[in-house]
């Protein structure tokens, strides 16, 4: 008896424990494997620029889903060919789901045109296949004429067409 009793307590003693395996058993499944402050990327399309996003932070999260998260806000710049911003989208949370090629962006959502139209609201979609923006969420719609609001729309990306679904106000506005 004293004998195993002298071999567990040999044992413990020279256990050592190695701080990433203990990082990588207890970490939960949405700790980020990148972290990025003052981001700065451009998306590009055959050798010409088509997006800007601009951020003051990043995490790359690869559970449950490849994600890019961007806590801190962002604003996306669309280019045209000729390399000038057609529109903007800001926000001040966005993730992006990367295998699907969705970005979500939510709390106080802007989009802004090279005409001056602005949209205002809680959270876009906008969908980098289909160069396609929508909302299901309330939004309104400033032009220089008139503010339009209602609830859902969908949108080109570069905010040059668009329309609003279930419109619930119109007002024109006198200059």
């Amino acid at each position: 008896l004293l004998v195993t009793a002298t071999i567990i307590v040999g044992f413990l003693s020279s256990c050592e424990n190695d701080n990433a395996e203990i990082a990588r058993v207890t970490a939960t499944v949405n700790d980020p494997i990148e972290e990025i402050k003052g981001l700065e990327t451009l998306y590009s399309d055959s050798g010409m620029v088509k997006v800007k996003v601009t951020a003051l932070s990043m995490l790359k999260k690869i559970r449950p889903k490849a994600v890019t998260e961007l806590p801190g806000g962002m604003l996306i710049e669309f280019f045209n060919q000729n390399k000038q911003v057609t529109s903007r989208l800001s926000a001040k949370y966005a993730i992006h789901y990367e295998l699907e090629h969705r970005w979500e962006a939510k709390n106080d959502v802007e989009v802004v045109n090279e005409k001056g139209e602005k949209l205002n609201t809680e959270k876009l979609i906008w969908d980098e296949r289909k160069e396609l923006l929508s909302s299901d969420q309330f939004v309104k719609i400033t032009t220089p004429e008139e503010i339009i609001m209602g609830k859902g729309f969908e949108a080109n990306q570069d905010f040059s067409r668009y329309k609003i679904f279930n419109v619930t106000g119109r007002i024109t506005v006198k200059q």
